[in-house]
């Protein structure tokens, strides 16, 4: 088993910044991607970004590329969502994710969830 702990998240208006945490712990040593997807009301959890264990190019979801930077650290079992050039749709609930195996942006491939952190961007 793997738990998954975010912290971070909040309110800012846009144009402005957030950095997203999450630290793993449990059987961490066999969880491959680690990475954030965000669900906004009344629509699907969709993907962000993720990062592989081997520090390889990250993946970005093209809504969000060039505005956020995700980075991992090994040792720590944590990954980091820093979030940039915030939008009024950037809005929702973050989810950290951890997956076995290779990279996926299909969030019913995901092992485990969070418990989730909400990032409000005020226009």
């Amino acid at each position: 088993q793997v738990q998954l702990v975010e912290s971070g998240g909040g309110l800012v208006q846009a144009g402005g910044s957030l950095r997203v945490s999450c630290v793993a712990s449990g059987r961490t040593p066999s969880i491959s991607v680690m990475g954030w997807f965000r669900q906004a009301p009344g629509k699907e959890r969709e993907f962000v970004a993720a990062i592989t264990r081997s520090g390889g190019s990250p993946y970005y979801a093209d809504s969000v590329k060039g505005r956020f930077t995700i980075s991992r650290d090994n040792a720590k079992n944590t990954v980091d969502l820093q979030m940039n050039s915030l939008k009024p749709d950037d809005t929702a609930v973050y989810y950290c994710a951890a997956k076995y195996g290779s990279m996926s942006y299909d969030p019913s491939r995901v092992n485990y969830w969070g418990q989730g952190t909400q990032v409000t961007v005020s226009s």
